[in-house]
């Protein structure tokens, strides 16, 4: 079972072989090819592996190495990777025991002499410039090297040849007889003497060259040897990384080309063949796993019959007026069907926005010190330093919503309230793009912040923020566009953190509101669930169900976002829709995913399909080619470095004169920390929270006083927002703060004297 070798391995030799490692309980053990090299332990499923797809490996500098029995033994690193092996016999057992013990003796030492050469003086601004700088500068060194090597054997040659001398004459010094020749041979030694002396003293000199270079040149060189050593494991990781990723999709692919033909989703397309997981295999020991998804999709959609496509729009019998043939887009029909569409206007010079922020500092802070006492608490009552912001406030963000106006410009334009339906719905999942790559947390505002976005010039609309509550935190947003509509929403975000995750809901609700149809739509987000925030790279998943209601007309779009799913074939990220008339009826089917592209089909025919899980019976939908309403516009260049940022984020900060003194842009700690100072960041932040504790301790003193009162905190904080009052919607049923105006008059007449001081 193994390969023939040699019952105690030298420490420096690759040793190979056979063995049987444990996989699960389903298969238990299974036979693999592992390779011990250079202080690692990696296997492999056959031979003909090694040169392409590595399984896993452990480093032996931080293992364990326990014998269970005869044939039996367990290598483990105290963390996630443990090994449980078995060798054909107990002689080959002992010859594996053996090669581990004496590798990882080596690798051991070799890790401690390398610790203790560690120096801070290889990262020094010289040390970093490259590969190629640091072999010159040891090739040069070496030179030098060599170079007192020769003079040191020089000096040992004349040391050896005057030595030599000088015994021969104090040879004939003392076999002299006559007093004479005494005073020559006396005078000859201590000629010789000295000549003996001036070389001694070169080679004492040159010595103590050579040992000053070499101590001023091996910590760096072990420094060195230690990096690339570092690096090399770190490739060797990523390797292993991407094979198993590699190995993931070939199982995917093969499971997903045996799917029935009539269950796929054109309009998906073919990314669930590519992106799906299949079942997981033996060799999944250290990846991390989620839960599965407990409800299939409620409905599958089929491409109706082509006796759909081969008609036009007119000569279709049961199918509503508002669809068009399906060569044209629903909303190419609908401009040109309205003859209201508004006449390109004359270009106006406007302003030049900035494409650039300094880029992110690299500051390193432990999570856990910070985050191990707060688990279970409201994420609003933890201070946090701005290490782990993003330097943009929640009003801000809220303000991102608008990213993709143009969805509901185009919405405002829809005769057919379905059709609107859809690019509202659209407008929704939009809205979570941004957040893929942003594991940043945004600035908790403080009470009466504002934030103004003013895109009249440029895009058509104007929309305001404001801090309307603090405990608990909420923010009141407007919008409106001369196309003809109006946004909208109060959001109010609780959130916990669960040790592993952080969850956010959003609570609150969004409305908008189209004048010429007079349509009124309202939803409500999704929960944001942040993963892997103690160890590991933070990643953002968004899960749940929207119901987007037009109270007007009764119609409803049902979204449901699909959480990512480890086993899951589907695409991750997916998001499916169906959209459905006051009767229930079902008129588009949406499909896409929250981070790239949304489409929607024209619904030609329904049936009932197969029963899904606990019998549920999924629809199937006959439909029209998709679609598409909405991709996601590129990151800019150098985004990575920018906190993720897209382009409206990067200029959402941008300095600007005539906004209000409560404006999110004149908050001193965000700015500060936008520049890359973050300690000044963290106290100015310090700074603005006290004051903000202090102002509202006024106010209760103040209300304990109108009140006539005599416990003071008896009454509750009595803030008043500025530019928005809080209401009942007689059209949602729902309490939220709607504006009340001014705002822009103010700007206008540039009178902000009911402003508050709260920076």
């Amino acid at each position: 079972m193994s390969e023939a070798k040699s019952p105690t391995p030298t420490p420096g030799d690759t040793y190979k072989g056979w063995l049987f490692k444990w996989t699960n309980y389903i298969k238990g053990y299974q036979r693999r090819w592992f390779v011990l090299s250079n202080g690692l332990l990696s296997y492999y499923r056959t031979q003909a592996e090694m040169g392409h797809t590595c399984r896993g490996t452990i480093n032996l500098a931080t293992a364990n190495i326990a014998v269970e029995d005869s044939c039996n033994f367990v290598i483990s690193n105290g963390g996630a990777q443990t090994y449980h092996l078995k060798a054909s016999s107990e002689v080959e057992r002992q010859r594996w025991i053996t090669a581990l013990e004496l590798a990882k003796a080596k690798a051991v030492q070799m890790q401690a002499e390398s610790a203790n050469s560690f120096t801070e003086s290889y990262f020094s601004p010289n040390s970093g410039q490259g590969g190629d700088c640091r072999n010159t500068e040891i090739q040069s060194t070496l030179r030098t090297l060599n170079s007192k090597v020769e003079d040191l054997a020089t000096c040992n040659d004349l040391i050896v040849k005057h030595g030599s001398a000088l015994q021969r004459s104090l040879s004939e010094l003392e076999g002299l007889r006559v007093a004479v020749d005494m005073g020559e041979k006396v005078k000859q030694v201590t000629e010789r003497a000295t000549l003996f002396r001036i070389t001694s003293n070169a080679m004492i000199n040159a010595c103590r060259d050579f040992l000053s270079v070499a101590q001023s040149h091996s910590k760096r060189w072990q420094k060195a040897l230690q990096t690339e050593r570092e690096q090399r494991i770190r490739l060797e990781e990523t390797l292993e990384q991407l094979a198993k990723q590699h190995n993931h999709l070939e199982r995917a692919f093969r499971g997903a080309t045996v799917l029935p033909p009539s269950f796929s989703n054109p309009a998906l397309g073919n990314k669930g063949a590519v992106s799906g997981k299949a079942d997981a295999s033996d060799e999944d020991d250290d990846n991390e796993f989620f839960d599965a998804m407990e409800e299939p999709a409620e409905f599958i959609t089929v491409p109706a019959d082509p006796k759909y496509h081969r008609r036009s729009g007119s000569n279709i019998s049961g199918i509503s007026s508002e669809t068009g043939t399906d060569d044209q887009s629903f909303d190419e029909l609908s401009l040109a069907s309205n003859p209201e569409s508004p006449q390109p206007l004359e270009l106006e010079p406007v302003r030049q926005r900035r494409t650039r922020i300094p880029d992110k500092p690299n500051y390193y802070l432990n999570l856990w010190s910070i985050m191990k006492n707060c688990i279970g608490k409201e994420l609003s009552k933890i201070p946090m330093p701005v290490n782990f912001n993003e330097p943009l406030s929640m009003l801000q963000r809220l303000s991102e919503d608008l990213e993709y106006y143009e969805l509901l410009d185009k919405a405002a334009k829809c005769h057919s309230s379905l059709e609107q339906m859809c690019y509202v719905a659209a407008f929704t999942v939009s809205s979570y793009s941004t957040t893929v790559h942003r594991t940043g947390k945004p600035f908790n505002p403080l009470l009466g912040e504002t934030f103004e976005l003013d895109r009249h010039r440029e895009c058509g609309y104007r929309s305001l923020c404001e801090q309307v509550s603090h405990h608990p935190p909420a923010a009141a947003h407007h919008a409106f566009s001369e196309k003809g509509w109006t946004l909208r929403q109060e959001i109010t975000l609780a959130s916990k953190f669960r040790g592993k995750y952080l969850s956010i809901m959003p609570l609150g609700s969004i409305q908008c509101i189209f004048e010429k149809s007079n349509n009124h739509y309202s939803w409500k987000k999704v929960t944001t669930t942040v993963h892997n925030i103690i160890v590991g790279k933070l990643w953002i998943d968004q899960s749940g169900e929207i119901d987007v209601v037009n109270h007007k007309t009764g119609d409803r779009c049902h979204l449901k976002f699909a959480p990512y799913s480890y086993f899951s074939r589907d695409v991750p990220r997916k998001v499916t829709g169906v959209v459905t008339d006051k009767d229930g009826k079902a008129h588009y089917v949406l499909s896409g995913t929250w981070d790239e592209k949304m489409e929607f089909s024209k619904i030609m025919q329904s049936s009932k399909g197969e029963n899904g899980t606990e019998g549920k019976q999924r629809t199937v939908y006959q439909t029209l080619k998709a679609k598409e309403m909405w991709r996601k516009n590129p990151l800019p260049e150098g985004a990575e470095n920018m906190y993720y940022f897209s382009s409206l984020a990067l200029t959402l900060n941008e300095p600007e004169e005539g906004v209000a003194p409560t404006d999110s842009r004149r908050r001193p700690d965000q700015r500060l920390m936008e520049e890359g100072h973050w300690d000044e960041a963290n106290a100015e932040k310090q700074r603005l929270e006290e004051k903000q504790r202090s102002a509202r301790r006024e106010r209760e003193k103040e209300a304990v006083k109108a009140a006539s009162s005599p416990e003071e905190g008896a009454h509750p904080d009595t803030y008043q927002a500025l530019w928005f009052e809080k209401i009942d919607d007689p059209v949602s049923g729902e309490t939220l703060h709607i504006y009340k105006g001014g705002y822009w008059e103010a700007k206008e007449q540039g009178n902000w004297d009911l402003c508050p001081d709260i920076f």
